[in-house]
């Protein structure tokens, strides 16, 4: 009987949750690659399968319960019963509060907040049954405050209060909970950010990289490495905090 487990990552197809899949992998672990479309996700795939490793493409939307039910159902029919859950996916619609509509604001909450809420509990019940879980939520630096992002920032801020919630709940089950916020990480997202405010992307990192005390930007193997911790044997008797991977102290 196989003991490899099981992890689904949202959010995969590239960028943080691409480099978190593919680590996992290399830890052994068999891998669901979420995101939105299944399709976007054949490279991260890809790069698993090549390397030895085992890896599904799954297309699911985390905002909507019965696509997520759909998705989970899908792991655990074809990889096995999901007891890792990374909870990346993520978007942006950046505006000052005066600008931002209700729809900028309402999409994202429900991708970062229902969406970590809806993948979690359907997943929740395999991690119980198996008396093992490990569950990791991307939440970030933003969370603290960042101008022009007050629907991220009360969304990242939401991952931590989740997190440290399903730690309470779930401890006696032999679950952790955990969170990682990042701080700069050279993503596509950030990228786009740089492009919204007008400033070349290569600037914005220098820019960025003189605030950090290591006096660079983070890469998405930084966090793909903390999930990986929190995620192992080792850190069984870790649950309900959060890491800030931002190369430095965080004011």
């Amino acid at each position: 009987m196989s003991t490899q487990k099981t992890a689904i990552v949202t959010g995969a197809a590239r960028g943080i949750g691409a480099a978190v899949a593919k680590r996992l992998a290399d830890d052994g672990l068999a891998v669901a690659v979420l995101d939105l479309d299944a399709d976007a996700c054949a490279d991260t795939v890809k790069a698993i399968t090549d390397k030895g490793g085992k890896a599904i493409a799954v297309g699911a939307n985390v905002a909507d319960e019965a696509s997520v039910q759909g998705a989970v159902e899908k792991v655990a029919a074809e990889l096995g019963a999901p007891t890792v859950v990374v909870n990346n996916a993520g978007i942006t619609r950046d505006n000052l509060l005066f600008k931002m509509t209700v729809d900028d604001w309402d999409a994202v909450m429900a991708v970062h907040l229902r969406g970590a809420f809806n993948v979690t509990k359907a997943a929740q019940k395999y991690m119980v049954d198996a008396g093992w879980g490990r569950v990791v939520n991307l939440s970030s630096t933003s969370a603290l405050g960042n101008r022009g992002q007050v629907n991220y920032s009360a969304a990242k801020a939401g991952m931590q209060g989740f997190t440290k919630t399903l730690a309470i709940e779930l401890g006696k089950f032999g679950v952790t909970a955990n969170a990682i916020a990042p701080g700069f990480i050279e993503t596509e997202m950030t990228a786009a950010t740089a492009e919204r405010i007008g400033v070349p992307f290569e600037d914005f990192k220098k820019a960025s990289a003189a605030q950090i005390p290591v006096n660079r930007v983070g890469v998405p193997e930084d966090i793909a490495h903390t999930a990986s911790f929190f995620i192992s044997e080792g850190a069984g008797f870790v649950s309900g905090q959060v890491v800030y991977v931002a190369g430095g102290p965080k004011d």
